[in-house]
């Protein structure tokens, strides 16, 4: 699979992004491993992370197929490159970058750039995003979400990101979300890979229950 597919075929079983923003590399098997066994399938290390290349590195050794590893707070074109290198076959931005788009998926690459307006999300899926990030969370309600899915196409999956927790997904997953980034909710520096592991389980259950209701 390539890393677009592969990233697809994660979100389909489970869309939930783990977050590791601060995380060490000597952590990092640990932790993703962890993730995994809960049922997470997509991974993320932001860029503003301690050493976060070999973070990556690690982490795609280690479970390769098993999960999407990827990047976040990507916000240059050169970065991108940087990523895939380590490799990561997810790029994940805090902002709509047209190079920075252009740059992942001309590498074959999943690119998840964040928008929070409908003009930023049609500038990032015209450049060739692959899925939206509704971002900050905390200044858009699930009704803003509904609006923007009223225009968006239906097949462009949406995750929601920021200071999402299990009680939040339900009103956001009626109107229209596909899944959400987890970040301090899900795993905090420092955190104990049973930590992680028992939080993770925690979102999938609530996930589960959001998707019966």
């Amino acid at each position: 699979m390539t890393g677009v597919t592969a990233f697809q075929a994660h979100l389909a079983a489970c869309p939930l992004v783990a977050i590791l923003r601060g995380i060490r590399p000597g952590e990092a098997v640990a932790v993703g491993e962890a993730l995994c066994e809960a049922g997470l399938r997509i991974i993320e290390v932001p860029l503003n992370s301690p050493d976060p290349l070999e973070s990556i590195a690690r982490l795609a050794r280690a479970l390769g197929s098993a999960a999407t590893v990827g990047a976040g707070t990507v916000t240059r074109p050169g970065e991108v490159h940087d990523v895939a290198a380590a490799g990561a076959t997810l790029v994940v931005s805090p902002a709509t970058d047209r190079e920075v788009i252009a740059a992942t998926a001309g590498l074959g690459m999943a690119s998840v750039p964040g928008y929070f307006t409908p003009t930023e999300a049609f500038v990032a899926l015209y450049a060739g995003a692959h899925a939206l990030k509704l971002f900050p969370a905390e200044a858009a309600s699930a009704a803003v979400l509904r609006a923007h899915r009223a225009v968006l196409p239906p097949a462009v999956p949406v995750l929601v990101v920021g200071s999402i927790t299990p009680e939040a997904m339900a009103d956001y997953l009626s109107a229209g979300a596909t899944g959400f980034g987890l970040g301090g909710a899900l795993y905090r520096p420092g955190d104990s890979p049973a930590a992680a592991r028992a939080r993770a389980r925690r979102f999938v259950e609530q996930l589960g229950r959001g998707d019966r209701a």
